[in-house]
This record gives structure tokens, C-alpha cells and sequence, in this order.
């Protein structure tokens, strides 16, 4: 397997695109993560299957958000993806999101190129109002059986929004790499 932060950059996001590299798949309750050590995914825990994925969840290369990993990306398809795929996706916006007490900041993205809904997400208004419900639920109670109360959807904010929380986690890279 390829070392996806050597072999990938972040993508233009100032253009509003950016590469995502697919952890886990909507619907899986499987916490599949990058381990950027070893350079593949590991299996970290499988979560109860109430609290699985409600959309896929990957990164982008290149990036560190400040809990230390790579930046955060909640990626909306109709179908589920494949762990170790990568894309260019389009940015609608950011779920600010605090975990434990650290800033733990998700992208919110859809596929740059989708013909079958005819491209036409192009900020977080054109989601459906019950997916964002349904993805600010999963965020502040997917921990609640283990650690109740240690998550927080902060808000839902939009591209200009996320654009400067990616500008601040490639500075992050940069800076470390």
C-alpha cells in the first residue's frame, strides 16, 4: 500500500476541491484508522452498531488537525465507499466538533464529480436538513455508552468556514514535516 501523505497533497482547496483518502464506509461500525507510522489502516475498535457511520469518513493527506491526526473528512455519497480509495471532493463546509476536550474539526465534502445527482451539492443548505441532523446526533453521542457527555457538535459552518480550518492544519503539516 502507498503512503497516501507522500504520494498526495491536500488538493486545491482555495478552489473549493480537495483529496480524501476513505477510512470507513457509511454504515460500517468498524473505527478504521490511518496509521501514519506504519503507513496502512489499522482496525482501532468496532463500535456498538448502533453508532455506525451515517455518511464515510476519511482525511486529507497532508494535513494535521489539532489533535494531532489528519484533518477530518465526513464525505456524503449515496453509496458506501472503499477503505484505502482516495477523491477529489468538493467542499460544502465544517462541523466544528470538540472530542475530549480537543479540537477535532470535520470537512464536510461530496465527490467533485458526481453525475448521478448532477453535482448539484455546492454548499451545506443543499444536504438534506435530516442527514446534518442525523450526523450532529452520531457526533455528540457515539462515545455515550463509554465516555457519556465527551463530544460536542460545536456548529455547522460553511466554505469559507472549512477552507480556513484546512489553510490551519496543511500550516500544521508543514510546519511538523
Amino acid at each position: 500500500m502507498a503512503d497516501f501523505n507522500k504520494i498526495l497533497e491536500p488538493g486545491d482547496y482555495e478552489k473549493g476541491e480537495i483529496n480524501v483518502v476513505v477510512e470507513i464506509p457509511t454504515g460500517s461500525n468498524h473505527k478504521i484508522e490511518w496509521d501514519r507510522e506504519k503507513a496502512c489502516f489499522m482496525l482501532d475498535r468496532v463500535e456498538p452498531m448502533a453508532f455506525a457511520k451515517p455518511c464515510n469518513y476519511g482525511f486529507i493527506p497532508q494535513t494535521l488537525d489539532e489533535d494531532g491526526d489528519e484533518l477530518d473528512v465526513l464525505l456524503i455519497t449515496e453509496q458506501p465507499l472503499t477503505t484505502g480509495i482516495y477523491l477529489t471532493a468538493r467542499i460544502l463546509g465544517v462541523m466544528k466538533f470538540v472530542d475530549g476536550g480537543e479540537v477535532d474539526d470535520k470537512i464536510i465534502a461530496v465527490p467533485a464529480d458526481d453525475r448521478n445527482n448532477g453535482n448539484c451539492y455546492e454548499s451545506l443548505k443543499d444536504l438534506p436538513a435530516q442527514l446534518i441532523r442525523q450526523i450532529d446526533f452520531h457526533f455528540n453521542h457515539y462515545k455515550d455508552l463509554k465516555e457519556a457527555g465527551t463530544t460536542e457538535v460545536k456548529e455547522f459552518a460553511g466554505v469559507d468556514a472549512a477552507k480556513e480550518v484546512i489553510a490551519e492544519a496543511i500550516k500544521r503539516w508543514n510546519k511538523e514535516h
